[in-house]
């Protein structure tokens, strides 16, 4: 599966989810779909989903992750992240190409004022999770593999005012 793919197939769970906006909602509906393949193809979108995991791994996202959510470990990123991919291609895009942008996506507007953190964490596991429920086992080591890059942060993300330079639309939620 290819990357071009990858984005067909969450565009096609998040069309088949309870709720497109929910990341377990997503997840379940991505499980789901994967039942019906072939085991080779199940674990083939392991893949692209880390590509994307690594593509997204930015110091710029980070800081968004760890002002919306109030504070972002390693593994709150992550599962921030997991939420991301969850809301579509577009919305991943957006936000890769200026993490600010998360200002305007109505999910991030209402995550903020009802003080809830964004986590998509069922996301980074819907491939093992639908491999396992199709084959019985876990899925074989090795399957997929990508460096992450090295993360530059920027500023000290603890720093109103650098937030505020930095990510002026999503500072101005918390005002």
């Amino acid at each position: 599966m290819n990357r071009d793919q990858f984005w067909v197939f969450i565009d096609e769970a998040r069309a088949a989810a309870v709720n497109a906006n929910d990341p377990d909602s997503v997840s379940a509906s991505a499980i789901k779909i994967m039942n019906s393949w072939d085991p080779t193809e199940i674990a083939a979108v392991q893949q692209p989903l880390w590509g994307v995991l690594a593509e997204s791994y930015r110091g710029d996202l980070w800081g968004a992750a760890y002002l919306i959510n109030g504070g972002a470990s390693d593994d709150g990123f992550e599962y921030f992240r997991g939420w991301l991919i969850s809301q579509g291609r577009e919305v991943f895009g957006r936000a890769l190409a200026a993490p600010d942008s998360l200002a305007e996506e109505p999910a991030v507007r209402a995550a903020v004022s009802a003080g809830l953190d964004l986590d998509g964490e069922a996301m980074l596991g819907i491939v093992w999770e639908a491999y396992r429920q199709k084959v019985g086992e876990e899925l074989p080591p090795g399957n997929a593999t990508v460096p992450y890059p090295s993360i530059d942060f920027g500023w000290d993300f603890d720093d109103s005012s650098a937030m505020e330079q930095y990510l002026p639309r999503l500072s101005r939620l918390f005002r």
